[in-house]
């Protein structure tokens, strides 16, 4: 019996709301918090007739330390799951060290306005330090690793699908399939069509953000950042097909590189259609895509929240995203002194995503494992004290595993 206090109600979070009601053995009570409680009102309504769940709802502001801490107090959770924005990761790990409860995300910190001086000084010396120059990183929640381990407190990042399962895959492959792993490519395919000519399928900032950034990836012990979309590669995706996808720099190559010191090698590849890519870089060059705020007609204004208050909304192309994703990693190294080459995968349909949950696959497929991350935290399978990433923990309590050897040049 649980109690836990969930922040965000956007796509991803709708996800894992449901899921958490599906085992009311272990989520008794949830309360779901977001800046705007009609929609956690709207979403406990649609619910409540479904589950045993007790289902209560709130409103906070999760910048703001002072409110997080007040709900926190109030609710007494065993747990507060972060699904809001990544921009809020800090504000919430602060109030739940203030109020000695455990943490887990889906996606690591980043800023919200990225021109800051005191960030962008900070920024800089990190880039220098680590060797890519990303705007999301690691180092701003591992740097509360001491204090959540004095705390007796857990805080699990990053437990959706990329970063997440592929670390849980990366954690399965090292225990199971190989004595040492010498190159990890992991590979997120999304090959979906919402009818659009442009949209995201997750919050646009960050998206665009992330592909429009210089790609980065891990080699021989340091690494090597790269223009951005300058390197591309084709794969033949099961359940897909063939797609062209592209080399970018994502937060789990970072902790992987720590946790699996022997991989020589470790880089990501998303898929992207043409139309996209022309999209993006149209944007991009006339400015769109900037953080800076620009004065309009009396009004300041940030371009890329400007952009993404025209796109549509990510949590409604479900009703009409067709197709599947496949995402997963590909293994080379040796087990038992031979050459192996090791490919896990999973295969999602946007369709059969919106019949269960009402949102379209990439959602999903974020939203099913913060569910899961949470359930390993309250039965106790994973109790590790500190900040730690999904490969940090034991992967075979998670079940639904599939595997299949493949060769896979890239």
């Amino acid at each position: 019996m649980s109690k836990v206090l969930i922040i965000g109600c956007g796509g991803v979070a709708s996800v894992a709301i449901h899921k958490c009601c599906q085992v009311p053995e272990v989520f008794t009570d949830i309360c779901i918090a977001s800046r705007t409680k009609s929609k956690c009102d709207k979403l406990a309504a649609e619910l409540a007739p479904k589950t045993t769940t007790n289902i209560t709802t709130a409103q906070v502001d999760a910048d703001h330390v002072d409110e997080v801490i007040a709900l926190i107090k109030s609710y007494q959770p065993d747990l507060v799951m972060n699904i809001a924005l990544p921009y809020q990761d800090l504000t919430i790990m602060d109030a739940c060290l203030a109020c000695g409860v455990n943490y887990m995300d889906t996606a690591n910190y980043e800023p919200e306005n990225t021109d800051d001086p005191a960030w962008r000084a900070i920024y800089e010396k990190r880039c220098k330090e680590a060797g890519f120059s990303a705007y999301f990183d690691y180092s701003w929640q591992w740097a509360y690793a001491k204090k959540f381990e004095e705390a007796g407190l857990t805080a699990l990042l990053g437990s959706g699908f990329d970063p997440g399962v592929t670390q849980a895959y990366c954690a399965y492959a090292k225990k199971h399939e190989f004595d040492t792993i010498d190159t990890i490519d992991i590979l997120d395919c999304n090959g979906g069509d919402h009818g659009y000519a442009f949209a995201t399928n997750f919050n646009p900032e960050i998206n665009l953000r992330e592909v429009s950034a210089p790609g980065s990836y891990w080699e021989n012990g340091h690494w090597v950042e790269i223009p951005a979309m300058s390197i591309k590669r084709e794969y033949d995706f099961d359940k897909v097909g063939q797609k062209d996808m592209y080399l970018l720099h994502h937060e789990e190559i970072e902790s992987l590189a720590k946790n699996i010191p022997e991989a020589k090698r470790i880089r990501f590849f998303m898929t992207f259609g043409q139309s996209y890519l022309d999209h993006m870089r149209c944007l991009e060059d006339v400015g769109m895509l900037s953080t800076t705020p620009i004065n309009f007609n009396g009004q300041e204004i940030v371009p890329i929240q400007f952009l993404k208050a025209l796109l549509p909304d990510p949590a409604s192309l479900g009703p009409r995203t067709k197709g599947k994703t496949n995402i997963g990693c590909i293994f080379t190294g040796k087990k038992d002194g031979k050459e192996k080459t090791y490919y896990i995968y999973n295969v999602c349909d946007h369709q059969e995503c919106y019949k269960e949950v009402g949102s379209q696959a990439i959602s999903y497929t974020t939203g099913v494992p913060a569910m899961c991350g949470a359930l390993m935290l309250l039965t106790g399978k994973w109790t590790t004290k500190g900040v730690h990433t999904v490969e940090e923990f034991d992967p075979d309590p998670l079940s639904g595993r599939t595997g299949q050897v493949r060769p896979a040049p890239l």
